[in-house]
This record gives structure tokens, sequence and C-alpha cells, in this order.
């Protein structure tokens, strides 16, 4: 196995176009996912690369570098609209994980219970991707395709996340797995609310591991839109989860998510409504 280190992104984009390279950040996923295969032949370690990491606030929004870790977005000066982020990057794996993997790193694995997608998702972030070609952004929702399926290109590489601002939002995070940490979601909920005075002005509501990719639920967002912030536990019914297909597997059923997926909804709603 040949292992690249680049410090320049155009050095990375250049070894990345001579010939097919597997790309690591945190190698958290990557390297487990191998189980009794072989390693691959080129690996490119992209930790050196400066210019792929930190957050910082950009003219429309913010950028988040596809090498921030996961320690990185809760050590960070961020607004309330991040707090989801931050919840959900304390619940990635252990603390030594959080430190090595990366926010890229965990869309590109596209798992269906990725604990930051949802989050991702509801602030309605758009991956930029580089290759020697040029540099191109999409939604993450049309990013990831399906489970462990993405639209990364031969070629290239996701150098950041672009997140829109929303002045004066909230967020919250709810995760359940069978114990608090270490625990691959049985379903997870984002939910994100701007208001005026106490009256709800907008809302993103996404939910992962109940679905093959985590998704947004415009229903449930449009039933949320002029609501007083006192009266939102029960704004969202199951009817508004229509759109959800979760399945049976060894941590829960199909029908448990569903019910699972409303219970956490409701229960963020009612915490952002008494703290916003």
């Amino acid at each position: 196995m040949t292992v690249f280190r680049p410090r320049h992104l155009d050095e990375a984009l250049a070894e990345l176009a001579a010939a097919p390279t597997a790309l690591i950040a945190g190698g958290t996923d990557v390297f487990p996912a191998l189980g009794v295969r072989q390693a691959p032949a080129r690996v490119m370690d992209l930790t050196a690369i400066d210019e792929l990491r930190g957050v910082s606030r950009t003219g429309a929004g913010w950028r988040i570098g596809a090498g921030a870790t996961w320690t990185d977005i809760v050590g960070a000066d961020l607004p309330p609209l991040f707090d989801a982020l931050k919840q959900a990057a304390r619940q990635v794996g252990s603390v030594q994980i959080q430190n090595t993997g990366t926010v890229a790193g965990n869309i590109c694995n596209a798992s269906p219970a990725a604990d930051g997608v949802p989050v991702l998702v509801a602030m309605e972030a758009e991956v930029e991707l580089a290759s020697a070609a040029g540099t191109r952004r999409m939604p993450l929702g049309r990013f990831i395709t399906g489970p462990r399926r993405t639209e990364l290109r031969a070629g290239e590489i996701v150098t950041a996340l672009y997140l829109p601002d929303r002045d004066g939002a909230v967020s919250r995070f709810e995760k359940l797995g069978s114990r608090a940490y270490l625990v691959i979601s049985i379903v997870s909920v984002a939910v994100i609310l701007w208001t005026e005075g106490r009256i709800v002005t907008g809302a993103r509501v996404a939910v992962g591991a109940a679905s093959p990719v985590p998704m947004r639920l415009p229903e449930a967002e449009a039933a949320l839109k002029g609501r007083a912030l006192s009266d939102l536990s029960g704004a969202v019914l199951p009817h508004h989860l229509a759109a959800l297909t979760p399945i049976d597997d060894v941590r829960a059923t199909g029908g448990y998510r569903r019910e699972a997926a409303l219970a956490l909804i409701r229960r963020a709603l009612t915490e952002l409504g008494g703290t916003a």
C-alpha cells in the first residue's frame, strides 16, 4: 500500500487525477469497513491540508472545511443555529473518534444512521467538490443518493460545506439508541426554528435512520409555521412523517422507528419552545 500525504489541495488533486486513490481524512470509517478485504493499493491522507480545515463566517453564511473534526465543531464559537450540530458532534462515537473523524468523512460514508447528516440536511448545507477540472457545489440532500452511495466522482475531493445563515434561529438534535454513547442510531431528528417574537416564521425538520438517506419532512415544517412557541409539541402529527420508510432490523422495527421519530420531534419542539 502506498500512502500519500499532500500538504496542498492542488497537489492532492493532481495526484488523485493520476490514478484511482482511496481518500482518508480520519480513517474512522474507511479501515473498519474493509473487514477481511485487502487494503487499497493507493491511499491519500488529507489531514495535512490546511485549506480543508476550520469553521469560518462567509458573506452569506458559514463554511465548514472538509477536514474539520467533530471536536472542532464542539469547540467553535458558533450561534444557536449550530447547537444541534454540536449536540450531534458529541454523539459521534467516542471522544477519540470525535477528535479524528471529520464532518466530510461522515457525509461521504453515507450511512443512513449518520449522526451529523440529519442536522446538516436541516441546515440546508451545500457540498463543495473539487477536482483537477474545477469546482462544483450541490445540496447535501442531493449529494447522498443512498446507503453508502454519493455523487462524488472519480478524481474529486469534498473540500467544504456551506451553510446559509439563519439570523436568530435555534436548533436541537435528538437521538435514540440502546445507550447514550458509542451506539448506532435507532432514529435521530434535527429541528431548526426561526421566529418573529414568539411566532415561528420558518422551520426545518430532518430525520435520520428512518429512510435510505436522512431526509427533511416538508409537511411537518409547514405545520409549524405560524405557530406560537408555546404551542409546538402537538403541531407535528403522524401523517406528517408519511414520507419516511423505516426498516426492520436488529435494532428496531420500522413501526417502532416511526413512532420514535415522532416522539423525538415533539421532544425537540418542546425543548426549543421553552428556550427560544
